[in-house]
């Protein structure tokens, strides 16, 4: 009978085949509208032989300005870039009041993050956490203010962002928290197009080993995890045969004699500190020399911390003779408190099938311009 009856009116079923189809279309839509968008970490081949852009900025926002108005325009003109992701190198606030390191800060900084459209990653800087303990930053304990931080910006395998990215993440428990040995959930991995990117908790204060209260025991513990995890990171890459390496922090560890305003100084060659400050960055600095050396191919160290945009080539081997295959960036920061003259960010182009893999554009935000007016 049902097929005398299929058979009997074609219109009839015609229009049931319709409906049938409306209605799968509908249920695939509640699916993908249900299912978190992201980006495989190490499965992404997408843009190997395409290219893409990501955006860098960090160090802000420092005042009431800054947070009204400086950062939603620069997340405007992030968003408006279509962006492949974007990653904030660290301090989400100034070193001291008026703001302090209350919760408020860190759920003002997430729904900076979350209005960006592409994934947005996030490593932690001094400012936010080492130094919560200054009096005029709430006299926190700063492990207390990290495990905070863990919470609220790393307490999954995805990213921030309005389209999240799963990523590889440092789960043994190596690092100290306020309660004793807990995982270094912030040290993030994931590889795109080609390019294995890297972020460790490397913060500004000597690491953790000077200012108001130091935390040796902190910072052996963490310093242990970050070499492994960067060493980890470079092995990654070579089993990808990744065409590139980009590493993001916060702290700015100084490389040589030449900058002492804005970074420690230190003996090139040796990488020790010169300049009589407690020295937590040396042996971090010939563990990544090391692997920079044995990857050959390029390798892109992002941090913030001194407030100075550049790109150059500081890295120097023991022997005093230039990495070439190194190049430090650092990004855009806030300016001695003139406004948003500073609130600008970075965009990397990436093309796999360069030589050089990363271009540098650095983006001023019509709207965030102040020395000089926007044409």
């Amino acid at each position: 009978m049902i097929t005398t009856f299929l058979g009997r009116d074609d219109g009839l079923m015609r229009g049931v085949r319709r409906l049938l189809l409306q209605a799968a279309a509908i249920t695939t839509l509640a699916v993908v509208a249900a299912t978190p968008a992201w980006a495989d970490d190490h499965n992404d081949d997408e843009h190997r032989h395409h290219g893409y852009s990501i955006g860098l900025w960090g160090d802000l926002p420092y005042n009431a300005e800054q947070a009204a108005v400086g950062v939603p325009n620069l997340i405007a003109d992030m968003n408006a870039a279509r962006l492949k992701f974007s990653v904030h190198d660290g301090d989400l606030k100034a070193g001291g009041a008026p703001v302090t390191c209350s919760e408020a800060l860190y759920e003002q900084a997430l729904g900076f993050m979350n209005a960006l459209e592409a994934p947005a990653m996030f490593t932690p800087g001094d400012n936010d956490w080492t130094d919560c303990d200054r009096a005029a930053n709430g006299g926190f304990d700063n492990r207390n203010r990290l495990d905070l931080e863990r919470k609220v910006f790393f307490s999954t395998p995805f990213s921030n962002g309005m389209r999240k990215m799963r990523q590889e993440v440092q789960t043994a428990a190596l690092c100290l928290g306020e309660a004793g040995l807990v995982p270094c959930v912030e040290n993030r991995r994931w590889t795109v197009g080609g390019v294995t990117y890297i972020t460790l908790n490397v913060p500004g204060s000597c690491n953790n080993l000077c200012d108001t209260t130091p935390d040796a025991d902190e910072f052996k513990a963490r310093n242990a995890a970050n070499i492994s995890w960067l060493r980890e990171g470079f092995a990654v890459a070579f089993k990808r045969r990744a065409v590139a390496v980009m590493i993001i922090t916060q702290a700015n560890p100084g490389w040589d004699q030449s900058d002492p305003t804005r970074a420690p100084l230190r003996n090139p060659r040796t990488l020790a500190e010169t300049d009589g400050l407690p020295d937590g960055f040396q042996d971090y600095l010939l563990a990544l020399r090391d692997e920079v050396i044995a990857f050959k191919k390029p390798v892109a160290y992002v941090h913030g911390d001194s407030h100075y945009f550049r790109v150059d080539k500081p890295f120097l081997s023991a022997t005093g003779q230039r990495l070439e295959n190194f190049t430090r960036v650092e990004t855009f920061g806030n300016n001695a408190g003139n406004g948003n003259n500073d609130v600008q960010w970075l965009k990397v182009n990436v093309d796999p099938s360069s030589r050089e893999v990363f271009s540098y554009e650095p983006m001023i935000v019509p709207g965030n311009r102040v020395a000089v007016a926007a044409p």
